[in-house]
């Protein structure tokens, strides 16, 4: 045992050890629990019970509780294992351990256990088990404790109520047994109380008592005779076949158990009982066996019965006076053959009396003998029942019984069988006839001449019966008689009788029909039997040798049975060594040589070397012929005898060291053609070997087409013909066997070829010249070619005959001479093939034999000629080949004409001159076209199937050839580029051949190059991205091909690289072959991945990228299955080697989404996406690149990677990330790249391609997932995007690159604007806020946000719902915008500060204290001033600080007053300048006078500024923000507001009726909020009727107002005029209207002194230039203004002094 085994034996023990210490804890464990548990259950179940003796109450319940154990194991022992079975035996150990110690206590309570009620089967079963166990352990018990079991187990056996008690009986009965040993009375004593006479007992008493005498035979003897006796009183009780069988079972065992000890009595020290005694005793029982129970109908009872019988007969036939008594039931036992009772143990019993009466010498009653030979004959010549077991066995009892008869009774036994003779029934002669040769054959000094002489008169009564098993008979009696010694009995009729026989039965076969097949088989039996018995003759029998030497070598010469020959050879052997050694005898007197008589010696020696030429034929038949030849040697040419003498047992030693199953044909002909050669050499210059060719000639007629022999025949005729010395002769008759052979006869064709080949070595001229002669008497016709001269039975076909010739040629080529072939085999040898193949129909027999010349011609110059021959024909032979492949049909397979094309073309490659590369692929691809399209045949087509794989072979060999010109990676690639398609094949066989090609061209590249040619660069990646889908192959032998090559390229690989390829990888991939012999696709998947993982390491980064771009390149060329493949192989190279794949990715990437569109199947697909989702997850950048730069709108491809990513949520949200920088990077500075991850995050995108990916990822993640670290960034990016789309900085240049990479032109809603609101909309959906949805519609926000006129107030409003409704995103978005306001992108700081302008008004930047920075950046904003926008949003976000930091304002109030005032200086914006008062407006509502300081004048001066400006907004602003300025006016700049109040009165008034009513509005509520400052209660409060309309109260209270003035300061009335005159002139014609109203009432208000005052001209005509205007209010005012002009013009001048004179 070596040292692994010994140690794994060791490891076994040991854990089995621990498993047992284990199992015993556990058990003890289970023990302690469950006696707590069970000890109330347990005094339940046993209160009524008498206690056995108060034993150990814990005990008790230890044994109770394993054996409860040991019940629940052996219930579950079907379902669970060896675990179990190991509990249960321990448990039964654990009890019979503690029976070591406490033996009585542990058996009371195993006993106590057996009386609780309901105990089941089972466990009673065990209980008794461990009790055996015990016994066997303990030896001596304590008596009080066996006693007690004594009766439970007496009890037990006899209580048998149903099956289940049988067994409990069984095993009571065994516990019985096993007391015995020890306490034998005790258990004896229980037995024999119940073992009553005249009372049938139990039938487990008798059982026990049987079993007690078998195992205690001494100690028992006592009880014998009283045993037996009772025994007998119960026989005519027992009336039940069981209790028969038992009695029957009991008494063969009691009579056994008295011949042990009838044999060794000197042992015995009881008294002593003879053997006499117990036969008086027995021979009452044996009598009323076989008188009454062995009628009985029952098989089994009479079974047992003929058993008992033989054990009682033992006893009974040594005595004389019983044995007499014996003989008279021999009648009752022949009637039982009668019966269905097996005849065997009745023959048995028949066997037994009749041989102790031959050895006693006590005859047989006479007028019992006929009766036991007919009883006995019948059995012989019957067939048996087909239920009889032991038939064969039966007869030779049988014949046993017949050789005792004959040898008591002789004369008797042959009278009965002379009568069984005379009938005419073949059964019964036969039978007879084998009992008589077992008679003679018995070895019997006692069988004396006499029973011979008369067996041998029966016999001779049957020579005339022709039936072949009566035949037969006879020749074995005969050969009996002659092997026992009685060879002088048989001369004259059985010699004569044996010839008879051999003649006969040789005629019989060889003229048989196939109509008698059964009789044939008969006479070859018989015939075989005569063989041998001429054998036995021949070998035993002298003086008879003259008799039989004619005769047999008559027979051998003649016959056509070739069976016959080796026992002939034989026989013939024998008697001519016994003639020679009478004629040495003499010779020596006589002076004369030792020869016998023969025929003439060629022919003998002709025929015996063709039959030799099937050595093992005949029952060997070589070495008997070799023997007679060597015996013969001098008869038949005294020249050979003595190289015969050295030769001849080395050939018989060549046939004796082998088998007809081991010798090869061609050797031992090889063999025999040299000794005829050296024989032939002996006989030189002699016309010895002419003679013996004409004899090999003649013997041609004797053997059939095709056969051994006559192959033979023509070999060794063409060797004697080469050796011939005369050419003419050998001309003659090489012609005779051209015109004598049918060309039609394949065998006889090809023989003729083979013969004139052979004799070409020795003859070539003259073969060449036969045949030019032969081809010009046949007169060679292009019609038909017909002859009749010689062959008029046959006419040959002319291709027929072309194509022998064209062989005949080529096999002349093969044979002769290197010298005579150069000069021969251009021509005329290749000519003439060419010339017979050209000029004929060119059938398939023709193409097969035209190839099959090509292949002898090339090889023959291969061998022969010098290597720089040039074979002239070769381009003309390769043309005619490839013509001949290519016609051939592709989808079937009828001839080998393809097959023997390819191995023509094979051989022609390798000679010179050598074709080109380019003529190499064209015969490669050719080749490979022919055979691997061919569908395999059926299983049931032997001969298609032997023609497929002879093509198979032939396109490997030719390959082979070719590519030895071409051993480099160059050569290769070619070779595999050709198979490719085929190993793409949809057709399974296709795949399979084209893969063993593979395989096989692959390995003969390997053992070829090795390591000198490496692999072009990325070239085995390539070869392995062929191979590796097809180790999924649905074809078994296409998936062992595939592994077996990625196995050779990995070798080839390793061998020219640096790799890590070892023992350990190479050992799993041989495991992997092993295990895709399996049939389950998914494991054959499970094995692809392991060899993927394998091979894995062994490829570097350029050939990973290959194989995956030929992975992908096979995708959808074959099944589904390959497809898997391959994508299982891309994706397992991924994940073993993506974080060294960052250089390759890229191109990885687009291998993938090159070949994605075409993948139809989904699990395929999702594979190939899962394979980008794994780049994605190491080189997110450069797959996202990638994948960006794919052309819009999206395929079906990348709308199903986007959508694989949107269920990979934790890479979504990366990708999300990525993507929102990859926007923001529009809108941030540009950066140099740091790292190659830095170069493709910032790689030119098409913007639109990013935003429809978003969107895309939005629409398909999970619409549970809320996206909450998301929605605020990606709103946010997206916002800006939009605004960017709307800047005019958002065209890009890269953007005009990338769009040209579009499919087509993009649909209208493919555009920035609505693909981004398209995202924000699905993002505030996910938001689920219906309030908000519902404010988004209603605010119409996304149609603000698409246009771009209306963006930044679409800004606002979502800002402001977002602040309102989407509080947890506050923050975020709070820090979003303050970057965004941060940005160096104007479009993001503008968007961000629209943002920022509802934020400001929350207090959410206040509350995160991000308003400082805001602020700052809101300040950096007022002061640029490329855009107008931003520092209008600026403004009016520090405006809204007032709303969302109201007490912030006052902190920041110098720099809000400065920027705001800043905005009314310097802006030329309409806009800017009103965002700046209206900021201004929310500003002062939370400042006090105080606050404002100094800024305020120049606020109030600014915003007189804009009262007249064009734009109504200004004109609105600054009336607001004046009347804001009068609310904050306190004590120290009320006097300075009065006079501004006072300056822009005139404005206020007109204003009144701007023609924007808004700005009226204002304009008259900031007046009358100025009218205190006069300080005229009067002016306050407006007088009027409320019903009037505002342009009469606005006349009302002007006219108040002048009135008021004119009283108290007439000189502003008189500069109010003229101000108002200036307004005459506005753009506005309200203006203008109320200018010249206002001028009106003034006039009418003023005083006289004022009124002199004006230049009334002036005032006309300016009025008068009013009447031109081109509203006809402002003309009708001014017309009333001058009439009210010259009212008071007259009245002026009525109330100057001029006037009034």
């Amino acid at each position: 045992m070596c040292i692994g085994q010994r140690t794994e034996l060791f490891l076994v023990a040991y854990f089995c050890s621990i498993q047992k210490k284990t199992l015993i804890k556990e058990l003890e464990e289970e023990m302690a629990e469950a006696a707590i548990d069970s000890n109330e259950d347990l005094s339940e179940e046993t209160e009524d019970l008498e206690l056995l003796e108060s034993d150990d109450n814990g005990t008790f319940q230890q044994v109770t509780n394993l054996l409860d154990i040991i019940d629940s194991e052996s219930s579950n022992t079907g379902t669970a294992g060896p675990g179990l079975d190991m509990r249960k035996t321990l448990a039964s150990v654990i009890i019979t351990d503690k029976a070591t110690t406490k033996p009585s206590v542990v058996m009371n309570a195993l006993m106590r256990c057996l009386k609780v009620p309901e105990i089941s089967t089972q466990r009673k079963v065990s209980i008794y088990n461990i009790l055996q166990e015990i016994i066997q352990q303990e030896g001596e018990l304590e008596e009080r404790c066996v006693q007690r079991l004594v009766a439970i187990a007496s009890k037990e056996m006899r209580e048998i109520p149903e099956m289940e008690g049988y067994v409990k009986a069984e095993v009571a009965s065994d516990t019985l047994v096993a007391l015995s040993r020890n306490h034998f009375s005790l258990v004896m004593y229980e037995l024999q109380h119940h073992l009553k006479p005249l009372n049938l007992t139990d039938e487990f008493v008798i059982i026990t008592l049987a079993k007690l005498a078998n195992g205690n035979v001494f100690e028992f003897m006592p009880y014998m005779g009283i045993t037996l006796a009772t025994i007998f009183t119960m026989l005519r009780l027992a009336n039940e076949a069981k209790i028969r069988q038992v009695i029957c079972s009991a008494m063969e065992t009691f009579c056994e158990t008295v011949q042990f000890y009838l044999k060794h009595l000197e042992d015995s020290v009881y008294p002593v009982m003879t053997e006499e005694q117990f036969a008086l005793k027995l021979f009452p029982m044996f009598r009323y066996f076989v008188t009454v129970w062995m009628r009985h109908h029952n098989l089994e009872v009479k079974l047992g019965v003929i058993r008992s019988l033989k054990p009682m007969l033992n006893l009974l036939l040594p005595n004389i006076d019983l044995r007499e008594q014996v003989y008279d039931y021999i009648p009752l036992l022949l009637a039982q053959y009668q019966g269905s009772l097996e005849a065997l143990f009745i023959t048995q019993v028949l066997r037994q009396i009749l041989e102790v009466s031959v050895t006693t010498n006590t005859p047989i009653p006479p007028m019992q003998l006929h009766t036991i030979f007919t009883e006995l004959h019948v059995q012989v010549c019957t067939k048996a029942p087909a239920h009889h077991q032991h038939s064969s066995q039966n007869l030779m009892e049988i014949v046993h019984c017949f050789v005792a008869l004959a040898r008591s009774y002789p004369k008797e036994l042959m009278k009965f069988f002379f009568s069984q003779i005379e009938t005419s029934k073949e059964v019964v002669r036969v039978g007879t006839l084998t009992l008589i040769r077992a008679v003679v054959s018995a070895e019997d000094p006692r069988m004396n001449i006499r029973t011979i002489y008369l067996a041998i008169r029966v016999v001779k009564n049957t020579l005339s019966d022709t039936r072949s098993k009566v035949r037969m008979a006879i020749l074995r009696i005969i050969g009996q008689l002659v092997l026992s010694g009685y060879q002088e009995r048989i001369k004259g009729w059985g010699l004569k009788y044996v010839s008879v026989q051999l003649t006969l039965s040789t005629y019989k076969l060889t003229n048989r029909r196939e109509s008698f097949y059964l009789r044939d088989l008969e006479e070859k039996m018989v015939h075989k039997v005569t063989m041998d018995t001429v054998k036995i003759i021949t070998s035993s029998v002298s003086g008879m040798a003259n008799e039989f030497w004619v005769r047999l070598l008559c027979y051998i010469m003649e016959t056509d049975y070739m069976e016959a020959l080796t026992p002939i050879c034989v026989s013939l052997t024998n008697l001519a060594e016994r003639q020679l050694h009478d004629q040495d005898a003499e010779a020596s007197t006589a002076g004369g040589s030792s020869q016998v008589d023969l025929p003439a010696p060629q022919k003998l020696l002709a025929r015996l070397l063709v039959l030799m030429s099937s050595p093992y034929k005949g029952e060997g038949r070589g070495i008997a012929m070799l023997n007679l030849l060597r015996t013969l040697s001098q008869s038949i040419a005294p020249c050979m005898a003595d190289m015969w003498e050295l030769e001849i047992p080395l050939l018989v030693q060549y046939l004796e060291e082998h088998t007809e199953f081991t010798w090869n044909q061609k050797a031992w002909e090889d063999k025999l053609i040299q000794f005829l050669r050296n024989s032939v050499k002996k006989t030189q210059g002699s016309s010895w070997s002419l003679r013996l060719s004409k004899e090999l000639r003649n013997q041609f007629e004797s053997f059939d087409s095709p056969s051994l022999e006559k192959g033979f025949l023509y070999r060794a005729l063409g060797f004697t013909l080469a050796t011939g010395l005369e050419a003419s002769k050998v001309e003659v008759l090489l012609l005779d066997l051209l015109y004598k052979t049918d060309y039609d006869n394949d065998f006889d064709r090809e023989g003729v070829i083979l013969c004139f080949g052979l004799c070409a070595r020795g003859q070539v001229k003259t073969v060449l010249s036969v045949l030019h002669d032969f081809e010009e008497r046949i007169q060679e016709s292009e019609q038909s070619w017909q002859i009749g001269a010689w062959r008029k039975d046959h006419p040959w076909r002319r291709e027929t005959v072309k194509s022998a010739l064209m062989v005949m040629y080529s096999c002349v080529a093969s044979y002769c001479h290197p010298q005579m072939l150069l000069n021969h085999v251009d021509s005329p040898i290749t000519a003439k093939i060419i010339h017979h193949y050209t000029s004929s129909c060119q059938d398939t027999f023709l193409k097969m034999a035209f190839m099959k010349s090509v292949v002898q011609v090339t090889n023959a110059i291969n061998l022969k000629v010098l290597e720089d021959f040039q074979f002239a024909q070769k381009m003309t032979l390769t043309a005619i080949i490839m013509a001949i492949i290519e016609a051939e049909p592709t989808d079937n397979l009828v001839s080998p004409v393809r097959t023997l094309a390819m191995e023509a073309l094979s051989h022609l490659s390798k000679l010179k001159p050598f074709y080109k590369m380019e003529e190499n692929s064209e015969l490669m691809d050719i080749s490979i076209h022919s055979v691997i399209s061919l569908q395999p045949p059926g299983e049931d087509n032997e001969s298609i199937k032997t023609l497929y794989a002879n093509a198979l072979r032939a396109l490997e060999q030719l390959m082979e050839s070719l590519l030895q010109r071409q051993l480099d990676p160059r050569g290769l690639q070619e070779m595999v580029h050709l198979l490719e398609k085929w190993i793409l094949s949809e057709k399974e066989w296709e795949r399979e051949k084209a893969m063993n090609l593979h395989l096989h061209l692959m390995q003969l590249y390997i053992q070829s190059t090795g390591i000198c040619i490496p692999l072009k660069l990325g070239q085995f990646g390539t070869l392995v991205g062929l191979i590796a889908p097809c180790t999924c192959d649905t074809h078994q032998r296409t998936r062992v091909a595939s592994t077996n090559v990625l196995s050779s390229l990995l070798d080839l690989h390793a061998s020219q690289t640096c790799s890590l390829w070892g023992a350990s990888k190479e050992k799993e991939l041989e495991k992997c072959k092993e295990d895709l012999q399996d049939t389950d696709m998914e494991k054959i998947f499970c094995v692809s991945s392991r060899i993927a993982k394998v091979v894995c390491m062994e490829f570097n980064c350029d050939e990973v990228v290959l194989l995956i771009q030929k992975l992908c390149e096979n995708i959808g060329a074959m099944d589904l299955q390959h497809d898997k493949a391959s994508v299982t192989w891309i994706g397992i190279f991924l994940q073993m080697r993506v974080k060294e794949l960052e250089d390759k990715v890229a191109e990885i990437l687009g291998t993938i989404l090159v070949h994605l569109p075409v993948v139809d199947h989904p699990e395929v697909r999702r594979l190939l996406i899962e394979g980008i989702l794994l780049l994605a997850h190491y080189h997110q950048e450069t797959v996202l690149t990638s994948l960006l730069r794919q052309p819009l709108p999206m395929e079906s491809h990348l709308m199903d990677v986007w959508l694989a990513v949107s269920e990979n949520l934790p890479l979504a949200r990366t990708i999300l990330h990525s993507l929102m920088s990859r926007l923001q990077s529009w809108f941030t500075p540009r950066i140099n790249a740091t790292s190659k991850n830095n170069i493709w995050r910032l790689a030119a995108v098409d913007p639109l391609m990013t935003l429809c990916t978003i969107h895309l990822l939005i629409e398909k993640i999970d619409k549970d997932n809320k996206l909450p670290d998301l929605i605020p960034d990606l709103i946010y990016t997206l916002l800006l995007q939009l605004g960017c789309s709307h800047r005019p900085e958002a065209t890009s240049p890269n953007l005009k690159t990338w769009r040209l990479m579009h499919t087509g032109t993009l649909p209208e809603e493919m555009n920035l604007q609505r693909i981004t609101i398209k995202s924000m909309q699905l993002l505030f959906k996910r938001i689920d806020s219906k309030h908000l949805a519902h404010a988004l519609e209603e605010q119409v926000v996304w149609a603000h946000l698409q246009d771009s006129e209306t963006f930044l107030e679409g800004v606002s409003l979502l800002a402001r719902l977002c602040v309102q409704h989407v509080e947890c995103y506050r923050l975020r978005l709070s820090e979003l915008m303050l970057s965004g306001m941060d940005s160096a992108v104007l479009s993001c700081r503008v968007s961000s500060t629209a943002v920022c302008v509802e934020f400001m008004s929350n207090p959410v930047l206040y509350q995160e204290k991000l308003l400082r920075p805001v602020v700052v950046l809101l300040e950096k904003g007022v002061n640029q001033e490329e855009d107008e926008a931003l520092r209008m949003l600026s403004l009016r976000a520090l405006g809204n600080m007032a709303l969302g930091a109201p007490r912030k304002v006052k902190k920041y109030r110098k720099l809000l007053l400065e920027k705001c005032l800043g905005s009314l200086r310097e802006s030329t914006s309409t806009s800017v300048a009103a965002e700046g008062m209206e900021a201004l407006t929310k500003i002062l509502a939370e400042l006090q006078e105080g606050d404002v300081g100094a800024s305020f004048d120049a606020i109030s001066k600014q915003c007189r500024v804009f009262f007249d400006n064009e734009s109504e907004l200004l004109r609105l602003k600054s009336f607001i923000l004046f009347g804001r300025l009068a609310k904050v006016v306190g004590i120290f700049k009320k006097h300075f507001f009065k006079g501004e109040v006072k300056k822009a009165w005139i404005p206020l008034m007109l204003h009144c009726q701007d023609p924007c009513s808004s700005t009226a509005q204002a304009c008259m509520a900031t007046m009358f909020q100025c009218v205190h400052f006069w300080g005229w209660k009067s002016l306050e409060s407006p007088s009027g009727q409320s019903d009037a309309s505002a342009d009469d109260k606005m006349t009302a209270f002007q006219t108040t107002m002048c009135s008021v003035l004119t009283q108290k300061k007439p000189a502003v009335l008189y500069s109010f005029l003229l101000e108002t005159m200036t307004y005459v002139k506005n753009n506005l014609s309200r203006i203008r209207i109320a200018a010249c109203n206002l001028a009106g009432i003034i006039v009418k208000q003023m005083s006289i002194h004022y009124l002199k005052n004006l230049d009334f001209p002036v005032l006309r005509n300016s009025l008068q230039e009013l009447q031109l205007d081109s509203d006809p209010g402002v003309r009708r005012a001014a017309l009333e203004t001058l009439k009210v002009l010259d009212s008071c013009s007259q009245h002026r001048l009525l109330a100057s002094p001029g006037g009034m004179s």
